[in-house]
């Protein structure tokens, strides 16, 4: 269990319990301050804190050294809690468990865990499930020495003797790429930092495709073809456009291999056939900005996921292979405006469709020539989601459902009969009784009329019926990512303690569908803070919640929205947990070295635009820290965090230390010094 975790339950945990609520500022660390001048379009900011970038620098290593100390020395009352926090959390998880096994050219495939072993065994079974167990990568024997290990992108080469494997041990995201032969068991490496982790192979197994990276941004902005025999390396696509990022996969077909760019608002696809590697990449449809499709292969035409001709929520397009260009698209699901449709799955007989009506997923089973159907699932509040279908040929439908009171459950329906067959559902030791807690959907009131859910779950025998209970509300909202309720064992140390757990699907994510992403991006970004506070408002109405007994919690672009919601409104919160926190808006985006900048105009704006600038430096959290009081806060970053900065989270608190007028309370950052 990460430390960040443990920390973050005992922080809202504390809080209730006002362990910590007498804590006083002696010894805080104060971060000095060294004015540094920007200008753009006319416009002067100051910031006292930049220094705070250069990673190399002494001072700032000692400073996020302090930074964690001081947070050690505040929550050193704590270790008790914690502990049993964590062992807590630790007994409930299965030490032995494994993955369900699916079936891929006559072998089945799974991933397992061995006791008190850290990282997974990825493993096989040749014909039948009774078959003698085959490891194909230990991870834990890989992974020692090493504070960080991540695996990813395993990718099975089509002698089935071999398999490759990308592996980052810094938590940049930046990824060496292996091979490993399966019968010799010898490891060797193909190309060294600076992949994205996966690769995929031509269809006769001598060619290899990867992702490479910009060192600097991270953009993913080339893909080479390594020739296994030669063992040359070749560029054969490079994005030159610095708002898109490209990736290769191989269609489910096996047929073709795919060269993918794509940026906010546009795609753009060519492919080759998979057993002609050397051959010219065809054009699928030439990038239009606003036009946004996906790619999938069956028979003779591409299928295709598009939002073409005003289909805001989407639509189902198929093109034939020998010309697939926008032209000859066909409509096989035409644009419906009440459902946002997120995904297909295409078999022999069947097209799978989820999609997503009034915020919950469903999935859409239509024989093709048929009439569709929908499956039926019974709670208020759910999440349903498309499984491992790796085969055209199959006779069932994997899907994953969970919900806030339902553990993951992993099933498959048979086409023919309608029989479900539970494979497995999450197990949670100890016992867990699904009766004892109840799940519901709220309805807040946004501040322009919009009616926005909020999911919420807790124990009914600890619930104070006419409140306040201990809340804690989480929101994201950014990047159309949609937070559906699902099941969290570690949460039941909160829910079992009487809290209220709570999710705001706020606008930003896709929840109530595409629009509802569109009216909480660029200039309308303020709508995803403002939808918070009134899921906010709308618990403590309810009675669930009030200020002293409300906590909020996000991360990422979570956490920009924890940061602007506690500079409009910190008198709704008891205390924050903002996880490596997206809070320099501003400067971060006029910045086109820092990893995402460049890809990412079209969900923020482009602040060398002057109206962009000045809309979003009016929410940027840095920005407007005020004289005011301030929740109690902790602040989680990484040094070597790819996604957002550490000098972000740190200038932010060294700020609010600065400005804030309630120094009481404490405000408190975890760094990991290791990783990110």
């Amino acid at each position: 269990m990460r430390q960040k975790g443990i920390l973050g339950l005992s922080f809202v945990t504390l809080l209730i319990q006002c362990t910590m609520s007498d804590s006083t500022p002696m010894g805080e660390p104060r971060a000095k301050e060294i004015p540094f001048e920007m200008t753009e379009h006319g416009d002067i900011r100051m910031d006292e804190f930049y220094w705070l970038r250069e990673r190399e620098n002494p001072e700032v290593i000692d400073y996020l050294n302090a930074e964690n100390a001081y947070r050690e020395k505040i929550m050193a009352g704590t270790e008790d809690l914690q502990g049993r926090l964590y062992d807590e959390m630790v007994a409930r998880i299965k030490k032995d468990d494994s993955s369900v096994p699916y079936e891929l050219d006559g072998y089945f495939y799974y991933t397992r865990y061995e006791g008190e072993l850290e990282y997974p065994l990825y493993c096989r079974k040749q014909g039948s499930l009774e078959a003698e167990e085959e490891i194909m990568l230990n991870v834990n024997e890989l992974a020692e020495g090493h504070e960080y290990y991540q695996v990813a992108g395993l990718s099975m080469h089509p002698s089935n003797q071999k398999i490759s494997f990308g592996v980052d041990t810094v938590s940049r995201r930046i990824y060496t790429i292996y091979t490993k032969d399966l019968l010799s068991g010898a490891i060797e490496v193909v190309t060294e930092n600076e992949c994205s982790g996966g690769s995929t192979w031509s269809a006769d197994g001598n060619y290899m495709f990867y992702t490479v990276k910009d060192l600097e941004t991270l953009r993913s902005d080339k893909i080479k073809r390594w020739d296994a025999q030669a063992g040359k390396h070749e560029i054969i696509f490079e994005e030159k456009d610095e708002t898109f990022s490209t990736f290769v996969y191989k269609t489910r077909s096996k047929e073709y291999i795919i060269i993918g760019s794509g940026s906010t608002m546009s795609d753009e696809y060519r492919f080759v056939p998979a057993n002609d590697p050397l051959a010219e990449f065809q054009m699928i449809q030439t990038r239009e900005r606003g036009l946004e499709y996906g790619v999938s292969h069956f028979g003779e035409h591409f299928y295709l996921r598009t939002n073409a001709d005003g289909a805001t929520n989407f639509k189902l397009v198929k093109a034939p292979v020998t010309n697939p260009s926008k032209a000859q698209w066909e409509d096989v699901i035409t644009h419906r405006e009440d459902v946002y449709l997120e995904s297909m799955e295409l078999f022999s007989d069947y097209l799978v469709l989820e999609e997503r009506s009034d915020g919950l997923s469903h999935l859409r089973i239509q024989p093709w020539g048929g009439e569709p159907y929908y499956l039926p699932f019974e709670e208020e509040v759910y999440m349903v989601y498309l499984g491992n279908n790796p085969s055209f040929n199959q006779g069932h439908l994997r899907y994953g459902y969970t919900s806030l009171t339902t553990p993951g459950s992993v099933i498959d329906y048979d086409f023919k009969t309608g029989k479900k067959t539970v494979q497995k559902q999450q197990e949670v030791v100890g016992g867990y009784d699904a009766s004892a807690y109840e799940t519901k959907r709220l309805w807040a009131t946004a501040n322009d009329g919009t009616k926005v859910p909020v999911s919420i779950v807790y124990r009914k025998s600890t619930l104070r019926e006419n409140g306040p209970n201990p809340t804690l509300l989480y929101g994201y909202g950014s990047y159309g990512i949609t937070i559906d309720p699902s099941f969290s064992s570690v949460r039941l140390s909160l829910l079992d303690r009487g809290f209220v757990y709570a999710i705001a699907h706020i606008r930003g994510s896709q929840y109530m569908g595409r629009l509802w992403y569109e009216n909480g991006k660029m200039f309308e970004k303020k709508n995803t803070f403002l939808d918070f506070i009134s899921c906010a408002e709308a618990l403590i109405e309810k009675g669930y919640a009030a200020p002293e007994t409300l906590m909020a919690m996000g991360g990422s672009a979570g956490g920009l929205l924890m940061g602007a919601v506690v500079n409009d409104r910190p008198d709704l919160f008891r205390g924050v947990i903002a996880a490596v926190p997206f809070v320099d808006v501003v400067t971060t985006m006029l910045d086109e070295s820092i990893p995402l900048t460049t890809g990412e105009f079209d969900e923020w704006g482009n602040p060398k635009n002057e109206d962009s600038y000045h809309y979003m430096k009016s929410y940027s959290p840095y920005d407007n820290v005020k004289a005011q009081d301030y929740p109690a806060m902790l602040i989680t970053t990484g040094l070597h965090d790819s996604q957002v900065q550490y000098w972000e989270p740190a200038k932010w608190i060294a700020r609010l230390r600065k400005t804030r007028t309630n120094p009481e309370q404490p405000l408190l950052m975890y760094c990991n010094m290791d990783t990110g």
